[in-house]
């Protein structure tokens, strides 16, 4: 195997009451996938699904045909997205709750908590959203933090976790966002030991470029600056870092002046020059700081939150799975000289169709994403 490759995996794919509440009786992802349209020539929307349809996450044979089609195509495993916002409060948590508790599928997964507040600025308003901005807010402290580790602890233990150098994975989305994060992988990994695991591999989530520095200065979305965005996760005690060059390939292909007046424009009523093809864009994806030994890659297969966002987004078009095998052909170059317990590549996403992010079976390409990571990874 060239690479170790994980899938991130999103469960809002059920309908739950908060987000009958908020957004309309039995929504889910499916909600604005089916309304989308398309903005310009070449942006195909909307995405429809092929082999699994419209799919309920509550469904055990769904699971099942999801982790037989990852296998195939090459997929190490799932990690699930986990949506714990303190004191307790969960989100989602059923798909795969019902994952760990059955058993089912015997097929490896790690957990990246989703650590971000939920508010409505998430998806495009519409007359059913309820009012107010504040859906869940991420709450912290050390007791919780303890709760929070126990939670997880028959995950932790269960066989098919993912490891790295035989220690479990844990990924955390916005590592920069915790409150004395230092305390919080301290207290873990005590926690872990008293409880017979061996230490966990903490993981933090960062782009390698964004509109402000790790020190705050507004840096117009420097792209000379991944090592700075790396290291600003590494000290704080995490090991290894998944790095996205989403936001520093966007700002590098359209310069200073076309990002700006799109920046401008979301917040207005003034036309945004929003879309961008996939091919010359994934060019200023990757930096030579994703060698370092504990640094992990996305890999994105393609890129459209306008099923979610409308027209103020920035979105790709032109992706298409031959494009995608180049990706992942480059992303295979650069982790090569890796051990190959740490040749990791994070996909970005298996199942985020709002976002025009997935790889499972489509109308308008069958298999072919699924074949593009095969074809690369395992032949």
């Amino acid at each position: 195997m060239k690479a170790r490759v994980i899938a991130l995996y999103l469960p809002q794919f059920h309908p739950i009451p908060e987000n009958d509440e908020w957004w309309g009786e039995g929504f889910t992802e499916w909600t604005n996938v089916k309304k989308a349209k398309p903005l310009c020539k070449g942006h195909v929307q909307p995405r429809i699904p092929a082999d699994l349809g419209y799919y309920d996450l509550r469904d055990p044979e769904i699971r099942e045909r999801q982790a037989i089609l990852a296998r195939e195509a090459g997929i190490e495993g799932f990690c699930y997205y986990h949506y714990w916002f303190g004191e307790g409060r969960q989100l989602l948590e059923r798909p795969f709750n019902e994952v760990l508790a059955s058993g089912k599928p015997d097929f490896p997964f790690c957990i990246c908590w989703a650590n971000h507040d939920w508010t409505n600025k998430s998806w495009k308003k519409s007359a059913t959203q309820k009012g107010g901005s504040m859906i869940m807010q991420m709450r912290y402290s050390m007791d919780d933090h303890i709760k929070h580790f126990y939670s997880l602890l028959p995950a932790f233990k269960d066989k098919r976790y993912i490891t790295v150098d035989g220690k479990p994975l844990f990924a955390v989305w916005a590592p920069c966002n915790i409150p004395l994060a230092k305390e919080l992988i301290s207290k873990w990994r005590e926690l872990g030991v008293e409880n017979g695991l061996p230490v966990i591999h903490f993981v933090g989530y960062t782009a390698n470029a964004n509109k402000r520095l790790p020190d705050g200065q507004y840096s117009m979305y420097a792209t000379d600056k991944a090592e700075v965005f790396y290291n600003s996760v590494l000290e704080l005690g995490f090991d290894a870092v998944i790095s996205s060059g989403l936001t520093r390939a966007q700002a590098a292909y359209q310069g200073r002046w076309r990002l700006a007046w799109n920046v401008l424009t979301y917040k207005t009523f003034l036309p945004s020059k929003a879309n961008i093809n996939y091919a010359p864009l994934m060019k200023h994806y990757y930096v030579e700081e994703d060698a370092w030994e504990n640094v992990y890659p996305t890999l994105l297969p393609q890129w459209d939150r306008t099923p979610r966002a409308g027209s103020k987004t920035e979105y790709l078009i032109n992706s298409s799975p031959e494009r995608f095998q180049e990706t992942i052909r480059e992303a295979l170059e650069i982790i090569k000289d890796k051990k190959p317990e740490h040749r990791l590549l994070f996909l970005k996403a298996w199942n985020e169709w709002g976002e025009g992010n997935y790889v499972e079976p489509d109308q308008q390409f069958g298999h072919g994403w699924l074949d593009a990571i095969r074809n690369e990874i395992t032949i």
